[in-house]
């Protein structure tokens, strides 16, 4: 997987071949339901962000995205089938490890964007729950640093895809497109701009919850009683981690 710039040239055939799979996969094996696809602009600078529940997750904006799109993802998927795992790899993507800074990916994709691109991000930073958690700062910092408007997605009822076949039924997925909000900008001393990025991250995850039931809306649900049962998801599985031989051991099975 590429960890620097001049490493980092996707594939643009293998590119065009999965997005083809995808889409056909969806509809073949599911009801694929899209809303709001009035909402997408007609080009970037842009960052797509939504909720992250399933490892289907990225395959889904693959699947709805007009235009071509870079995503920040995790260096290791852990949630996702092992035989599955190789795609991520095989699109090409800006790698991050979970709880450590991430700057190769941040800086390319901040150039990305300054030359009018779209990035794709899943601000919660894993998929370690089914509920709405609280964003990681890098989707707000990459905001922040860009001036790019956001994008929300709701993505509904994904990780229920694959259960619901083996039940010999055809499931039903949505995906809800909001309007574009931002752009955003921090300033002052590095204590307001961390004040300023939580307020930024916050706000993307409001967004976000208005596409969703309220039920896995989690802790930006209007019901008490959901954010309540809710309590717990916020912890990051992965905080203080190194990116070092432990981290990597950590996530590989």
């Amino acid at each position: 997987m590429a960890r620097n710039q001049d490493d980092y040239r996707p594939n643009r055939t293998i590119r065009s071949i999965l997005r083809g799979l995808t889409r056909g996969l969806f509809h073949i094996l599911s009801n694929f339901e899209v809303e709001g696809a009035e909402n997408f602009p007609k080009s970037g600078p842009l960052i797509m962000v939504g909720n992250h529940f399933s490892f289907l997750d990225p395959p889904a904006f693959v699947a709805i995205a007009p235009w071509p799109m870079e995503f920040i993802g995790g260096a290791f998927n852990p949630h996702a089938p092992k035989l599955l795992r190789f795609i991520p790899k095989l699109w090409g993507y800006l790698p991050v490890y979970r709880g450590t800074g991430s700057t190769f990916a941040l800086k390319e994709a901040q150039r990305i964007i300054n030359n009018d691109g779209v990035i794709s991000i899943f601000p919660e930073g894993g998929a370690w729950a089914e509920v709405l958690r609280p964003a990681r700062p890098g989707a707000a910092l990459l905001a922040a640093n860009t001036g790019a408007k956001l994008l929300p997605v709701g993505l509904v009822d994904f990780p229920d895809m694959f259960p619901t076949l083996r039940k010999f039924k055809r499931p039903t997925v949505r995906v809800k497109i909001g309007k574009p909000f931002g752009p955003f900008k921090t300033s002052g001393s590095r204590y307001e701009q961390r004040q300023q990025l939580d307020q930024i991250g916050d706000e993307i995850m409001h967004r976000i919850a208005e596409l969703l039931p309220p039920e896995q809306s989690g802790l930006y649900s209007s019901d008490p009683k959901v954010r309540e049962a809710s309590k717990g998801t916020e912890v990051y599985p992965w905080e203080g981690l190194r990116e070092d031989s432990d981290f990597k051991k950590y996530h590989v099975d």
